[in-house]
């Protein structure tokens, strides 16, 4: 039996509904773009002004039928409401993988979306599931050599990934002479694609292989306990246990207060008051502070704690607990940074 060289074996699989979805695109004008297992609609789509939608406007879609394609999955989403950004996760043979994301222009859109189209039947005894999208958007990576910095680190993330926003070094809570990175990333998306890449690209550091998930909210949870235990005054080596390594700010993020400034000012919502609060002093120079921002134009006040380190006398604690806390509101806000 001859086989198929791959580009016509997987040509040649589910052709009607490919040259289907072909006819629609070049009928509709809609521009489809595939890159990294995924095929994106939109994200801005055409005529699109202003910043991109808020979180919670994406919704999750899964149990698809996996030769189903965007000229009969995008009319229906749209039907709700308008989309911002639908993407469908592509095997290497066309099909699709089951599940795709559709991101709506306002909330309002997902909670439609949701409430018409979960355990609907798409296709005869097809029901498929539409759920609100978590839109994780942290990395746990184990394995790190213990001689890796985070300079070194964030290098090799910025020339491969998008949209890091902050790395938190631990001592690896299960291998010995190892470290365990927090990775935080602008957007579910980005977060999505870097993990693909990292766990794809067979990436190495110092010589040892790392593990990349989705960090895991029980770990997040013990990561943050053991942090904000004053450390012991018995001290092994010079290191204490339980608290990260000094995680600065780069300096590409050192505008985020006027990112925020500017974004209000965009937008008319007023400027925004910070208030913050020392709650704890580490005696290694780590600080927690609450911190409240509140915007005339927002309906409820943005708050919550965060751990700083002054990068040096010419910073306090407070002014670094404001550019961390201004970078949480601006992801909230929409604005990609």
């Amino acid at each position: 039996q001859r086989r198929l060289p791959p580009q016509m074996w997987t040509n040649s699989i589910n052709q009607a509904n490919k040259m289907a979805l072909l006819t629609w695109a070049k009928e509709t004008g809609i521009n489809l773009v595939q890159v990294n297992g995924q095929r994106r609609y939109g994200g801005p789509p055409p005529g699109w002004v202003g910043n991109p939608p808020p979180a919670g406007t994406e919704v999750f879609i899964g149990k698809l039928p996996q030769d189903m394609y965007e000229n009969v999955l995008i009319p229906l989403f749209q039907s709700v409401g308008k989309l911002y950004e639908f993407r469908l996760m592509m095997t290497f043979s066309g099909l699709n993988r089951g599940f795709a994301y559709a991101k709506y222009s306002n909330r309002r859109g997902a909670k439609e979306a949701i409430a018409a189209f979960n355990n609907f039947e798409v296709r005869q005894g097809c029901a498929i599931v539409v759920c609100k999208s978590t839109e994780k958007c942290e990395l746990s990576v184990d394995g790190l050599a213990a001689s890796v910095s985070r300079q070194e680190l964030e290098a090799v993330l910025r020339r491969v990934t998008e949209g890091v926003l902050s790395i938190t070094l631990y001592a690896s809570p299960c291998q010995k002479r190892a470290q365990f990175a927090v990775l935080r990333y602008n957007s579910h998306q980005a977060a999505a694609m870097a993990k693909k890449t990292l766990m794809e690209g067979n990436t190495r550091l110092g010589g040892l292989e790392i593990r990349v998930d989705w960090l895991n909210p029980s770990l997040k949870q013990k990561l943050q306990s053991r942090e904000e235990k004053p450390p012991s005054s018995r001290v092994q080596g010079g290191k204490r246990p339980g608290v990260p390594k000094q995680a600065l700010l780069p300096p590409v993020l050192r505008d985020a207060l006027d990112r925020l400034n500017a974004l209000c000012q965009r937008r008319y919502l007023g400027t925004p008051l910070f208030l913050t609060k020392c709650v704890q002093a580490n005696p290694n120079g780590w600080l927690r502070f609450w911190c409240r921002v509140v915007i005339p134009g927002c309906p409820v006040p943005f708050s919550g704690f965060t751990w700083v380190r002054p990068a040096g006398p010419s910073r306090s604690g407070h002014e670094e607990a404001k550019v961390a806390v201004a970078l949480q509101v601006l992801q909230v806000l929409g604005e990609s940074l």
